[in-house]
This record gives C-alpha cells, sequence and structure tokens, in this order.
C-alpha cells in the first residue's frame, strides 16, 4: 500500500493544475489531497480580489501540506491575468521598445512585486520567441525583437526584476515560435525553419540565458525539417533530451505547455499524449481546464508506471527533479499575508510611474 501511495504521489508530482472558480469545491479539496500536485497555475476565473487570492492560497496549501509552485501568466498586454485587479501591465513589446535595459528590469521587478504581494511564486514569462513575420498575427505584443540579441537582452534583465522579489520566472515557447502562422491553442503549428536557423537564432536566448532560467517551457508545435515524424516538440524526445538537455546543457525543469490545447490533442489523447511528455525527459505537464483530464490522466499515467520499469524510471527521475527544485527554489517560506488596500494603492501608483517612464522613453525614441 506504501508503495502505490508512494508512485501516486511521485506521479502527482509531475502536474501543474488549474482550478474551477475562486474557491476550492470539496471534490477539488479531496483530489488535490489525494494526486499532491507540485503547483496550481490560476487564471481570470480565480481571482477576484487579494483577501480571495489569499483564501484561495490557503485552501490550497491546507490540502497540499508542502511547498508548491503558485504559478500565473503574466507578461504585460494581451496576457495578464490581473489587469482588472491593478489595471493593464505594459506589453514586453511597448518595454523592449524603449531599448533600455534598465526599464526592462523595472518592468520584471513590477511584476514581481505584483505577484509576490498576491502569493504567486512562478511567473509563466518571458516569451523568448522571435517577433518573425511568420507568426506576429498570432503573437503580437508578447515578442519583442526578431533580432535574438534583443531577446536575450529583455529577458535577461525581465528575469533579474522578477528574482528581485523571489519570483520565478519561465522561458517559452522553446525551441521556438517565431516560424509558425497558427495559434497552438487552435491547431498544430508546422515550422518549415532548418536546423541552421533554429540553432543559430530561435535557440539563441535559450543558450544565452540557459543557467538563468529556472523552468523552460516547450510548445506543441511541429518541426517538419528536423524531424520526420510530424509531432509537437512537446512530446519529442529529440527537442526535450537531446537538444535542451544535451545540447544545450539545461538542468532546470521542463514544463508543457497547456497539455488541453488542440495542438497536442490534434495528436494524441490528453492521456497518451502526457505519457509521451513524461517519456521525452518533460518534468512538469500543465493540465489547467477540465477536473476530469486531471483525474483520467494521473491515472493514465499511474498505470503506465505500474506497466512499464522504463516508464517508471522517468517518473522517478522527473519526480526527483522537481523535488530538488522545489527545495532549493521553494524552500519552507511561508505564504505572504494578504495585501491590503493601501497595498494594492501603491502597485497601482507604481504601474502608472512605469507606464508614464515607458510612454516618454518611447516618444523620445520616435523623435
Amino acid at each position: 500500500m506504501r508503495t502505490t501511495i508512494a508512485l501516486r504521489h511521485r506521479v502527482g508530482s509531475l502536474l501543474i493544475v488549474g482550478v474551477e472558480a475562486s474557491s476550492l469545491s470539496a471534490l477539488e479539496n479531496a483530489w488535490l489531497r489525494s494526486l499532491q500536485p507540485s503547483g496550481v497555475l490560476l487564471f481570470r476565473r480565480n481571482i477576484e480580489s487579494p483577501a480571495q487570492i489569499h483564501a484561495l492560497w490557503q485552501q490550497i496549501a491546507s490540502a497540499l501540506q508542502q511547498p508548491f509552485f503558485r504559478c500565473v501568466d503574466l507578461e504585460g498586454g494581451a496576457v495578464d491575468r490581473l489587469r482588472d485587479m491593478v489595471g493593464p501591465t505594459p506589453s514586453a513589446a511597448e518595454v523592449a521598445a524603449t531599448g533600455s535595459p534598465a526599464i526592462f528590469r523595472e518592468h520584471g521587478a513590477f511584476i514581481g512585486r505584483l505577484l509576490r504581494a498576491l502569493g504567486f511564486n512562478v511567473d509563466l514569462a518571458p516569451v523568448l520567441d522571435l517577433a518573425l513575420a511568420a507568426a506576429l498575427p498570432v503573437m503580437r505584443t508578447r515578442v519583442v525583437s526578431a533580432e535574438p540579441s534583443q531577446v536575450i537582452a529583455y529577458a535577461a534583465a525581465f528575469l533579474e526584476g522578477l528574482a528581485q522579489h523571489n519570483v520565478l520566472g519561465c522561458g517559452k515557447h522553446f525551441p521556438g515560435l517565431g516560424g509558425g502562422t497558427l495559434d497552438s491553442h487552435k491547431a498544430t503549428p508546422s515550422i518549415t525553419r532548418t536546423w541552421e536557423q533554429i540553432w543559430q537564432q530561435d535557440l539563441l536566448p535559450y543558450r544565452a540565458l540557459a543557467s538563468s532560467l529556472p523552468m523552460v517551457m516547450v510548445n506543441h508545435a511541429a518541426y517538419p525539417k528536423i524531424e520526420r515524424r510530424a509531432q509537437p516538440a512537446s512530446l519529442s524526445r529529440f527537442w526535450i533530451q537531446e537538444v535542451l538537455r544535451g545540447k544545450l546543457h539545461y538542468r532546470g525543469l521542463v514544463i508543457s505547455d497547456d497539455m488541453e490545447m488542440s495542438g497536442v490533442l490534434s495528436h494524441a489523447s490528453p492521456e497518451e499524449a502526457a505519457i509521451a511528455a513524461i517519456a521525452a525527459g518533460t518534468d512538469l505537464l500543465e493540465i489547467c481546464q477540465r477536473a476530469d483530464r486531471i483525474l483520467s490522466t494521473h491515472e493514465a499515467l499511474l498505470r503506465e508506471a505500474e506497466r512499464s520499469p522504463t516508464f517508471a524510471r522517468c517518473v522517478t527521475m522527473a519526480a526527483a527533479r522537481v523535488a530538488k527544485a522545489k527545495q532549493q527554489l521553494l524552500g519552507k517560506a511561508p505564504l505572504p499575508r494578504a495585501v491590503s488596500a493601501a497595498g494594492i494603492k501603491a502597485l497601482q501608483n507604481a504601474q502608472l510611474r512605469l507606464r508614464e517612464k515607458i510612454a516618454r522613453a518611447n516618444s523620445g525614441s520616435a523623435k
């Protein structure tokens, strides 16, 4: 029985999950206690007020009874889950247009300060995709430049800003969506860039920042000129093990993009995709929309680990990497206290000053 429970929790530790609303239901409380995932990702559906977010974190912490990744997507611009609370945060493109490393860092520091005040410890940012013409209609202001050196400059300073407030960043979407024309939420992009283009351009930010990124998120695009099998990178041992861990010597955590996106589900069922991703070397799977998929995926991973010694080793290795990272990156820091109304007002004022500084810098550069 103990062996079964231990394996069940090892499998659970490979999950970053979502919950349905602004507080936990009794059913969610029960499956969180049973699965023991390593993190929870909040969306706008989960966010009402600072006090409510704090209460939700307390509920989740009581169910998990261990340090966990408290995640959100806050890039600024189009991807900003907290805009209703503090107003819109500037986009990465706006910030990068200033050309000022100090403002890049201030952007990260403001987001880090905001997230830490609300109890988050992981921001699924920055975006490291290149701003190539093919992908601009999809990526818009999420990307900062077609030049890898400029992407590196922005991302390095942004990560420093996050780190000032003990918030972890995540580089995405490896190995690069700059050559794609489709939104992987809806379909699988087929990116026809060559290996030389990918290595010399798309991968340069990951090569430069490999030691600075606590997490790297792998995308759901296919690269037919590089892999004959037209599968998403998120399911590819080549991209995860040979390139990211091998050629780039990356030693942080590898996280999937949301495993409920059509970019991956057009190739496999949620359960099959999850097994393939872990077998390929992924550490953490994002499953954030439907509780039935979280539960069925966990059971599929558990059954495969019980059936296959090879897959069980993959689970054990990934769970060990996750446990080590949590110990090193999260420690035993308690949840911060709920931020006050005065604290939120101070954050709103700080954001206003940042927006004004960006506007002045961009107005000056336009002249």
